[in-house]
């Protein structure tokens, strides 16, 4: 992973810090695993506007990710490392004996003609797939399942990753990217390593039109905006007026809007930092 930064030979380009793209391997996707993606500009199936700011930008192809890994004890072979426009994690085409392709999300250290493999017979190396109740504690782990056989939902973007802290009973204690700590079935599959492109962070567009680029319009101010616009809109000059809210009326800092019987709270061992 690395990052470069361009000299101002524009203004565009003054501050503008980019991906150096040095794990990539391949600019061109595998067909077979494109599907269209449609985009909404924030619009409901009303063809009202639910989220503001979004629209434009450039189109896409979904690449289709196998986070389930559900072939167990089967080996495939790393073929790229590629792009994926969808995410801010890279993505890798494996291979299987049969011929059969599927994108995985990358971790670091990931090569090409590298073999990976799921299950119980595999191995705490990177991009491998296990149970947590295989993984030697203390592992750092990503890409994890909450429910057997949902496919990963967690600790999935650039750079994410959490760990195995401990394991009692049925259910293994994780630490997760938020801070969060919490209990997950030790029948949940995890992949070993850390996501892939960890430098995503440093990056820095540079100019306004790379958001337009990608699909992200201008944002206004809710102070400047009109009462029937927003509950912080409205009065003369540059009056704030009231607390910080959201357009539905909702505190933005420091109200807690996760409900207190919610079903999930007896897996929470310790809530994430503020």
């Amino acid at each position: 992973m690395s990052v470069r930064k361009l000299k101002p030979i524009t203004p565009g380009q003054r501050f503008r810090v980019v991906n150096g793209f040095d794990t990539i391997t391949t600019d061109k996707p595998e067909k077979s695993l494109l599907a269209p993606r449609k985009r909404t500009g924030g619009r409901n199936n009303q063809g009202r506007m639910t989220t503001p700011n979004r629209g434009g930008g450039h189109k896409r192809r979904y690449r289709i990710i196998d986070f389930k890994r559900n072939r167990y004890n089967d080996p495939a072979t790393v073929l790229t490392i590629e792009y994926d426009p969808n995410r801010t994690a890279f993505i890798a085409l494996v291979q299987y004996a049969d011929g059969e392709k599927r994108y995985v999300i990358a971790q670091n250290g990931l090569k090409v003609g590298q073999t990976i493999v799921s299950g119980k017979e595999a191995t705490p190396d990177v991009g491998n797939a296990m149970f947590l109740s295989d993984i030697p504690l203390g592992t750092t782990i990503s890409c994890i399942e909450l429910r057997p056989g949902q496919g990963a939902v967690m600790a999935r973007s650039a750079g994410s990753f959490a760990q195995l802290m401990a394991r009692d009973g049925k259910y293994a204690t994780v630490k997760l990217p938020s801070g969060e700590t919490r209990l997950i079935l030790q029948t949940c599959l995890a992949t070993i390593g850390v996501v892939s492109n960890s430098d995503h962070q440093l990056i820095v567009s540079g100019k306004a039109g790379r958001s337009r680029w990608l699909g992200r319009r201008p944002r206004t101010n809710a102070v400047r905006k009109n009462p029937v616009d927003h509950p912080m809109g409205g009065g003369e000059g540059r009056s704030s007026g009231g607390h910080p809210r959201s357009k539905n009326g909702i505190p933005a800092k420091g109200y807690k809007t996760r409900s207190k019987t919610k079903a999930s709270n007896k897996y929470i061992i310790e809530r994430r930092k503020k």
